[in-house]
C-alpha cells in the first residue's frame, strides 16, 4: 500500500512516498478508506525523530483523517460498511486506572495515530471501533480531516485543564496554526475575552472572523509579557495557551493575574525554561501541561462541530500526489489553519 511519509528521519528532503503493508482489521477494529487526511506540526517532529519514541519505518505520516468504513473486524460495532466517518487519533488501552476513571488522555499507554502508529496519509487506516465516529451531517471529508486533533487539544486545554469561565481573559500565543485557530473558537465558546499574540498583524482579519477580540503584536521592542500586561489593563491575564516554549513561557507566566494559568500544549521553539518561583507562589499561579483529550471530551467537541458552534479552518486542500508540497505549507508566511490532502485513488 502506498502512503506519504519517510524512509529515514531528517528534514523536508526526507519526505517521500513509501510502501507499507495494507492493514487488516483485527477484533474490535475498523478499516477506513481515507478520503482526506490532514497534517499537524506533530508530523514535522515525527519526521525529524522524537527522542525516546520508536517509530516504525518506512513510516506514513498523518494523525487526522476522514473517509468511509471499508471493513469491520470481528466483534467491532458502532458503524457500518460504507458509512462516512472521521476518527479520533488518540489511542488508549482502556484497562489502566486512568482509563477506568474516564481519563483516557492520562493513559499509561497513550499513543497517537501517525506518531506511534502508521498514519492516515494513505489509502487505508485501521483503528479501534471506539475511535470511529459518524461524520457530522453537512461536513465534507476535508473538514472532517481538519477537525479532530486540533479541536480536542484546544478543548481539553481550555475547558478541562484551564477551566476557563465566562468573562476571563484568555490569550493564545501564535496566530496561524491549526490549534490556534481552534483555540480562538473554543475560548470564545467558553465565554472568554480572547486575544491572539502574534509577530505581526497579517492574519488579524481572519482571527477576528473566528472570534478573536484583539490581536497583540509582540517582539523585541514589545515583549510578550508587556503586551499581555497592557492588554489586561495591568490586572494580568487569566489564561495563556502557549505552544512555543522556551522564548515565551516565562513571559506568559509573568503576565498572569492572581490565580492565573499557563497551559502548555507544545514546545515548538524549545523545551527548557527558567521561572521565578517567587512570582508563582505570591500570585498563586500555575503552569499546566495538556495533550490531546479523552473520549468524553472528544464527543463534546463533535457535538459542537455538528451544531456549528465550532468549525474547521482549512488552509488548503491538495491532491495526494502533491503531498510533499502540501507539507511545506507549514513554512509559508500566510499559512492559516489545517493543511489537507485528498486520499489516494486506485
Amino acid at each position: 500500500m502506498r502512503g506519504f511519509g519517510f524512509e529515514e528521519h531528517g528534514g523536508l528532503d526526507r519526505l517521500a512516498f513509501v510502501d507499507v503493508p495494507e492493514p487488516v482489521p483485527g477484533p474490535g477494529e475498523i478499516r477506513l478508506r481515507i478520503r482526506a487526511a490532514a497534517f499537524n506540526r506533530l508530523d514535522r517532529f515525527t519526521l525529524e525523530g522524537i527522542p525516546g519514541v520508536p517509530i516504525e519505518r518506512p513510516h506514513v505520516l498523518g494523525s487526522d483523517g476522514a473517509g468511509v468504513v471499508d471493513a469491520v473486524g470481528p466483534g467491532a460495532s458502532g458503524v457500518r460498511v460504507g458509512e462516512r466517518v472521521l476518527f479520533n487519533p488518540a489511542l488508549w488501552d482502556g484497562s489502566c486506572e486512568a482509563c477506568r476513571d474516564g481519563q483516557e488522555a492520562l493513559c499509561r499507554n497513550f499513543r497517537i495515530v501517525g506518531e506511534h502508529t502508521q498514519g492516515s496519509a494513505s489509502m487505508f487506516l485501521v483503528v479501534p471501533d471506539r475511535n470511529v465516529h459518524p461524520l457530522p451531517e453537512g461536513m465534507s471529508f476535508a473538514e472532517g480531516a481538519a477537525a479532530p486533533l486540533v479541536f480536542q487539544t484546544a478543548w481539553r486545554a481550555l475547558s478541562t485543564v484551564a477551566r476557563v469561565v465566562p468573562g476571563e481573559r484568555v490569550a493564545i500565543v501564535g496566530a496561524g496554526g491549526g490549534v490556534s485557530t481552534a483555540a480562538v473558537q473554543v475560548a470564545k465558546l467558553l465565554g472568554a475575552r480572547v486575544a491572539v499574540a502574534a509577530r505581526d498583524r497579517s492574519k488579524e482579519d481572519r482571527l477576528r472572523t473566528l472570534g478573536a477580540d484583539d490581536l497583540l503584536v509582540f517582539g523585541e521592542e514589545q515583549p510578550l509579557d508587556r503586551a499581555l500586561w497592557q492588554w489586561s489593563e495591568k490586572r494580568g491575564v487569566d489564561v495563556v495557551l502557549d505552544s512555543v516554549g522556551t522564548p515565551t513561557v516565562p513571559r506568559s507566566m509573568k503576565a498572569l493575574a492572581r490565580a492565573g494559568r499557563v497551559v502548555v500544549i507544545g514546545a515548538t521553539a524549545g523545551p527548557m525554561v527558567e521561572l521565578d518561583l517567587r512570582t508563582v507562589f505570591w500570585r498563586q499561579t500555575s503552569l499546566r501541561g495538556s495533550t490531546m483529550a479523552g473520549a468524553r471530551e472528544f464527543r463534546e467537541v463533535l457535538a459542537h462541530l455538528a451544531a456549528g458552534r465550532l468549525r474547521p479552518v482549512l488552509d488548503s486542500t491538495h491532491p495526494f500526489e502533491e503531498a510533499a508540497a502540501a507539507f511545506r505549507r507549514f513554512d509559508a508566511p500566510d499559512h492559516f489553519g489545517k493543511i489537507v490532502i485528498e486520499g489516494p485513488t486506485g
